[in-house]
């Protein structure tokens, strides 16, 4: 079936929308890890969404360009979000605010698992200090979304116009990035004549899965997903996902159909906990830095690339299949977890 790239391409037009990518991200081969025996034969490329450049790149840039969109058409002049000590969201949501003139308000939440100097003080951490965020790091027990309400009124009353962004920029807006997404990797693929087999994703928010699941719904395109779950449960970050991709889909066109068997999610990889290191995570980050020099995070790449390998190894993908592993960035994550390594 051919792709319907003109009927997405005019449903993301319909929204407000911010450049913050230099241009479209490279798909490269692995191709020295591709060659190894346990590979059995599967050619795997890489979405290189770690290259979006502003504030030390990644994925969240991608929902942040229509909700900052979404921010400027409300006039806002504050943005407001929370997520954990070493959020990406919160960190490009300050680096966003920094380059476009907003005040910016992170509400931070400690860790379950880790209390460590480095988790508290490093990585994303020293990031937000450095773009001139507020912060808020907030006692455990304290609810975020609470102390985000409470603070959005106290800023309204001085004056302030505050935008609040959703956690993880993962809102049915915010996921129209990946929809857009979906559409630059099928404008991709054809140029490099390649039929992708299978997308893999991390799962955390469940927007960059949603949103890629959208899109390529719309494109009319045959292209799996799978999202390697790396916060919720697995049945929890289903039921999220199926949720969140008939709200994207219904924000581009309220007519289109979602199938509710191509919701794939795998939440083997999971941990513990969320941002509990693993021993696939980690031979994972170490395999892909050492075959490839490519950095993934522990948190997010680092389980859904376990992930991959894993069913790789097991033989789920025939001999020659073209798998793309889409490289969501959270590099700042990896100074956090230096014990984790040693």
């Amino acid at each position: 079936m051919p792709h319907d790239l003109n009927h997405l391409d005019a449903a993301l037009a319909a929204y407000p929308r911010v450049t913050l990518l230099e241009g479209p991200t490279p798909i490269q081969k692995l191709t020295r890890l591709s060659q190894l025996p346990e590979l059995n034969g599967c050619n795997v490329y890489v979405k290189r969404d770690d290259l979006t450049g502003l504030g030390g790149g990644g994925n969240k840039l991608r929902k942040l360009e229509f909700l900052l969109g979404q921010a400027l058409a409300e006039n806002a002049d504050t943005l407001v979000t929370w997520g954990g000590f070493q959020s990406n969201h919160a960190r490009l949501t300050a680096a966003v605010a920094a380059r476009h003139g907003l005040a910016c308000e992170l509400i931070l939440t400690p860790s379950a698992v880790r209390t460590d100097n480095d988790f508290c003080h490093n990585g994303n951490v020293l990031l937000d200090d450095l773009f001139g965020a507020s912060v808020h790091r907030l006692a455990r027990g304290v609810t975020a979304d609470a102390y985000a309400a409470e603070l959005v009124t106290k800023l309204r009353e001085l004056g302030k116009k505050p935008f609040v962004m959703p956690l993880g920029g993962s809102s049915p807006r915010g996921a129209l990035g990946y929809a857009a997404c979906a559409a630059e990797i099928l404008h991709q693929a054809d140029a490099l004549d390649l039929r992708f087999e299978r997308i893999i994703v991390p799962n955390g928010s469940a927007g960059t899965h949603s949103g890629l699941l959208a899109g390529m719904t719309l494109a009319r395109s045959a292209t799996q997903i799978t999202g390697y779950s790396v916060l919720a449960d697995e049945q929890q970050a289903l039921a999220t996902t199926l949720e969140k991709t008939r709200q994207t889909l219904h924000l581009l066109d309220p007519a289109a159909a979602l199938v509710e068997s191509a919701i794939n999610v795998d939440g083997s990889h999971r941990g513990d906990a969320y941002g509990a290191p693993t021993e696939a995570m980690l031979e994972a980050v170490r395999l892909l830095a050492s075959k490839e020099g490519l950095l993934t995070d522990p948190v997010y790449g680092g389980k859904a690339f376990a992930g991959l390998l894993a069913a790789i190894r097991r033989g789920e993908f025939p001999q020659g299949s073209n798998l793309l592993f889409v490289m969501t960035g959270g590099l700042p994550g990896l100074f956090a977890y230096r014990s984790a390594f040693v």
